[in-house]
């Protein structure tokens, strides 16, 4: 038997964790492209229901799906907080197991007296205070679990609307250009035809002098609007987790149709939106604290079971109870603090949810108001073609001037341009409601 009891104590031991370091690299993985396979591979193991299956080839063009699909894949802060989660249902896990009970044993050798013996002393304790707190300890930790978990959706969720915002930003820019291009080309055309009647004494020196206004302003625009696509195209690059300058393809999608009724999608907001579920966990969580506040109030019992063999070979064994007398503190500041903190997360829910009505009405009352932009620019546009036609027409015939003809065109161009900004503006807006509502426009009431 003495021979066992190395043996026994060596057991807990065999089930301890060893420590291995874990040094930061050099090269982190985030910093490399992914592959188009490894996004395809990984898609099919990815599923949420607002994100369709697909397969991403970053070398063809892109629907707006996959790059939601690439931006929850691959976004580096969306990992990060996949990381954080993993810490709160680690946090789930420790609030399960029970203390470890405590054991103690001590030799008391004489030095002088006329007793024989050395006395022993051992004692096993356990902290009772900590089971009987456990069960609130693990309601406040698996609905923290809950809260990380549905923050992290609600990540994904706004991470890939974003992206989608984003990806019709470009393409809006990608628009601007192509018509401020051709608006260039038209006015230093017209700049060389006035420049040339200049120099034959044919026209004003104002007039060249408007001409090269018209042509600067053309320019200066131009590349303003290359340099808002650059940015655009940098800014959807970080969000997709790709390095920079990645050169993408992106394929315009069909206009959505109108939004329902603001007080129906408010509804579903109440119901769907990821970040209200998150708040009612971390309340419900918050509950959890107030109740194991009040349990904290009552005495901390500790309870030990000695064991003795005192100097003259008496053996002595019996329990002791160690605990705090609640007679001045009783944890009245803890439970105040803990209160206050679920009356403090109450009215924040509440003026969350406050905000995501008025933030759905606006962005309907948004949407109708780009659609009868739309409509007013698409109504005029066929005049506006006629006209230009006919100018050029009439110019190339000699009937009408260059100018002439180049104001016309310049209308329809303008004209196309406030359309293209109509259509960007109703697509991101529609974006912009559904992560406001939480869910895809698939699934809003008609």
């Amino acid at each position: 038997m003495t021979r066992m009891w190395p043996i026994l104590l060596a057991l807990p031991l065999a089930a301890c964790a060893s420590y291995a370091p874990h040094p930061l690299g050099d090269a982190p993985a985030v910093l490399d492209a992914p592959t188009s396979a490894a996004l395809t591979q990984a898609a099919a193991g990815i599923i949420r229901p607002y994100l369709a299956p697909a397969t991403i080839d970053l070398a063809a063009p892109l629907d707006l799906n996959a790059v939601a699909t690439i931006a929850v894949i691959a976004n580096p802060d969306l990992k990060a907080l996949r990381a954080k989660a993993g810490v709160s249902d680690a946090q789930a896990f420790a609030a399960r197991l029970l203390p470890d009970p405590t054991f103690s044993i001590g030799a008391h050798p004489i030095l002088s007296g006329p007793d024989p013996l050395t006395e022993l002393v051992g004692a096993l304790g356990l902290d009772v205070n900590a089971l009987r707190t456990r069960g609130v300890r693990r309601q406040q930790a698996r609905a923290q679990a809950e809260q990380a978990r549905l923050d992290l959706a609600w990540a994904e969720w706004q991470t890939a609307g974003q992206a989608r915002i984003q990806a019709v930003r470009v393409l809006g820019f990608e628009k601007s250009v192509a018509l401020d291009r051709q608006t260039l080309a038209a006015q230093q055309t017209l700049l060389r035809h006035t420049l040339d009647a200049l120099g034959r004494g044919d026209i004003a020196a104002d007039r060249a002098q408007a001409a090269r206004t018209a042509a600067y302003d053309a320019e200066t625009k131009l590349r303003t609007d290359e340099a808002s696509l650059a940015t655009a195209l940098s800014d959807l690059d970080k969000l997709l987790g790709l390095p920079p300058a990645t050169q993408l393809q992106l394929i315009e999608t069909g206009l959505p149709a109108s939004p329902p009724d603001p007080a129906a999608l408010f509804a579903l907001a109440r119901d769907k939106r990821g970040d209200l579920a998150a708040l009612r966990a971390g309340y419900a969580a918050q509950e959890a604290a107030v109740h194991k506040a009040i349990l904290d109030q009552f005495p901390a019992l500790n309870l030990t079971l000695d064991a003795t063999r005192d100097t003259t070979g008496n053996k002595i064994l019996g329990p002791t109870v160690d605990f705090t007398l609640p007679l001045w503190d009783r944890n009245r500041g803890g439970i105040a603090l803990e209160r206050a903190t679920r009356t403090q997360l109450k009215a924040e829910y509440d003026a969350r949810l406050f905000q995501t009505r008025a933030d759905i009405a606006t962005a309907v009352e948004g949407i109708v108001i780009a659609r009868k932009q739309r409509d007013a620019a698409e109504a005029s546009l066929p005049s506006l073609e006629r006209y230009a036609a006919a100018s050029r027409r009439a110019a190339d015939r000699g009937d009408l001037s260059t100018a002439a003809a180049e104001t016309a065109g310049q209308a329809l161009r303008d004209q196309h341009t406030l359309l293209a900004a109509s259509d960007e503006a109703i697509r991101e807006q529609t974006i912009a409601l559904e992560l406001l509502t939480g869910t895809p426009r698939q699934t809003w009431p008609h």
